[in-house]
């Protein structure tokens, strides 16, 4: 017995390691799939290497065959990062910079952020010792490369590299990205720039406002826009750092000044997109004292992109600021975006514009707000008329049921008619919400015809979404009300001429069944399904199988032994395959 399982963990081993020799002979190979089937897998060839083996062979031989397509290369690179367990560690880590460190000098992009990536991953594991002589000098080859590749791809590695760094290296690495910001080649700027948020938070406070600073402000004035549109990002993560400093912070809000005036709509656009969290880094006084007239003029913009994003921002600015100021310097430009020419800026201005109501109050967004929203209810463009639908809560909670059903409700019944099913459906979604807040007397007066005539829409979603929205109604108003008021209009569905009201029924019973009780079920639902079996269409009576399978939790155990059982067992015998195959089914789970 004993030698059974010796041969048998030996024959495992056999196929294991000719698994590994195939994984690496597809290395060597000329077909481009199958090397990168073999570089997916580099982790389990190292594991059976072992890590001697690993960093004595393997490393070597990757770091020779570099030159091959950028799938590959990417595949290598990401594997890469993966491998300082494989080699042994902490330890031997360095090891793994030779290739990477070609692959930082890559031509395509993709291939040189992967590497970027694994030696951050790498510089994070390695020893102190390592870093002075190993990481340092790559950082430095790079940065003084030839082509701008290595360049751009040493730019991502000072941040990791500087806090590892002795005082005289730090001082090389500040002076190295100083060129690196200054290199004549827009590419390298742009890395340069990217990276700064990242150098920002490691450098000391003194280097950052005698070093950093100058750069900041060398790049934010870049003769291109792909460099300047960075500056924000910047000015973010040096105003995190120095939200206290005076004089740095200063410097940091004439840049957004300027960034917001800038000729380029790319720019303005940055701005428009994280003024939100430049309101919440420089605090509600400098927005209110310095930030405020360049929302407005983004609001103003004569690009449609740039008022779409500062559009959609309005809210986030406004809770800085409170009330007053919002409606003295923004409520006009509000009421001009209601209408601009732009679809998709109204877009933006009503999935946000909502959020204003928690700020004026409800005397105060009846007075200012409502109007407006009623103007974006009814606008030519569904997905304007679909974000003020989504976000009606908020409405509700301030101004309250009463209010909102005298204002908007007649739009929002005009709404249930859209010719945009997703219009529709956000309206059907909305209801059990708004619900809760009229009351049953006066949804049953206002609102409950529209819920059973979303039942014969002729898009399925729809019917799906009122099927469901009339079980989230019965949880809010209770059994007592489904069995007056939907119970027997949706069963009463079961008799109309066109299959698909019937097949309505069936789906509405399935959903109303968890929450209806069994009593209900037995009593009133059962019999009819138990009918329907005798229904012409096909698609009908296998649906009867699947509904009696969603039923048979409820039903008392005598009437399936009774009725249900033999019922079944008759459609055993039907014509249609599909009817026999579900009631099949059903009898198993029944049995």
């Amino acid at each position: 017995m004993t030698d059974k399982k010796a041969d048998t963990k030996d024959g495992k081993k056999e196929v294991d390691l000719y698994s590994i020799a195939i994984l690496i002979d597809e290395l060597k190979t000329e077909e481009t799939n199958q090397r990168l089937n073999s570089i997916r897998r580099l982790g389990t060839i190292a594991k059976a290497l072992g890590p001697e083996r690993t960093r004595n062979e393997l490393i070597p031989f990757l770091s020779e065959t570099v030159d091959d397509e950028d799938e590959v290369l990417h595949a290598l690179a990401e594997e890469l990062g993966n491998f300082v367990d494989h080699v042994g560690g902490k330890e031997h880590v360095h090891l793994l910079l030779v290739p990477l460190e070609t692959l930082s000098n890559g031509e395509e992009t993709g291939v040189r952020e992967k590497a970027v990536e694994a030696l951050c991953k790498c510089a994070e594991a390695m020893l102190p010792k390592n870093f002075e002589t190993s990481f340092f000098p790559l950082v430095k080859r790079l940065s003084t490369g030839d082509w701008f590749s290595s360049k751009t791809s040493a730019c991502g590695l000072f941040h990791v590299a500087y806090p590892k760094a002795e005082e005289a290296t730090k001082k090389e690495l500040r002076s190295l990205y100083h060129a690196l910001c200054h290199d004549q080649t827009p590419m390298v700027r742009r890395s340069a720039a990217a990276n700064l948020k990242k150098l920002v938070k490691v450098v000391e406070k003194e280097y950052l406002m005698s070093d950093i600073m100058p750069l900041f402000n060398h790049l934010s004035k870049d003769d291109q826009d792909s460099v300047r549109l960075l500056a924000v990002e910047n000015c973010i993560a040096i105003a995190e750092v120095l939200v206290n400093g005076g004089e740095a912070l200063s410097g940091v809000m004439n840049t957004i000044l300027d960034c917001s005036s800038d000729k380029c709509w790319r720019v303005r656009y940055m701005v428009a997109e994280n003024f939100c969290k430049l309101c919440e880094v420089v605090g509600p006084e400098v927005t209110k004292s310095v930030l405020i007239p360049s929302f407005v003029k983004l609001l103003k913009d004569t690009e449609a992109e740039v008022r779409t994003a500062a559009a959609s921002k309005i809210t986030g600015v406004c809770k800085h600021i409170g009330y007053e100021l919002t409606t003295k310097h923004f409520l006009s430009c509000v009421k001009e975006l209601v209408t601009d020419s732009s679809q998709h800026v109204r877009a933006a201005l009503a999935s946000d514009v909502m959020g204003l109501a928690p700020i004026f109050g409800k005397e105060k967004t009846i007075e200012c707000l409502l109007e407006l929203f009623l103007q974006l209810l009814k606008d030519d463009f569904p997905e304007v008329r679909l974000s003020v639908i989504s976000k009606l809560e908020a409405v509700n909670k301030v101004i309250g049921h009463q209010l909102l059903s005298q204002h908007l409700l007649p739009a929002i019944v005009e709404l249930s008619e859209d010719r945009q099913w997703r219009v529709r459906l956000a309206i059907i979604e909305f209801i059990p919400q708004l619900a809760k807040q009229l009351g049953v007397e006066f949804f049953d007066e206002k609102l409950l015809n529209l819920c059973l005539n979303w039942l014969g829409d002729c898009v399925f979603s729809i019917r799906e979404a009122a099927i469901n929205n009339l079980k989230r109604l019965t949880e809010v108003f209770g059994l007592e009300w489904a069995q007056q008021s939907i119970i027997p209009k949706v069963l009463a569905l079961h008799e109309h001429s066109n299959y698909l009201y019937r097949m309505t029924t069936l789906y509405s019973i399935s959903a109303l069944s968890s929450v209806v009780g069994s009593k209900v079920v037995n009593d009133t639902m059962l019999p009819l399904v138990l009918k329907m079996t005798k229904d012409p269409v096909p698609n009908i009576r296998f649906n009867v199988c699947k509904t009696l399978a969603v039923l048979l939790p409820t039903i008392n155990h005598s009437v399936i032994t009774s009725t249900v059982r033999p019922t079944l067992t008759q459609l055993l015998s039907d014509n249609d395959r599909d009817v026999r195959y579900f009631a099949a089914q059903t009898l198993a789970i029944g049995s």
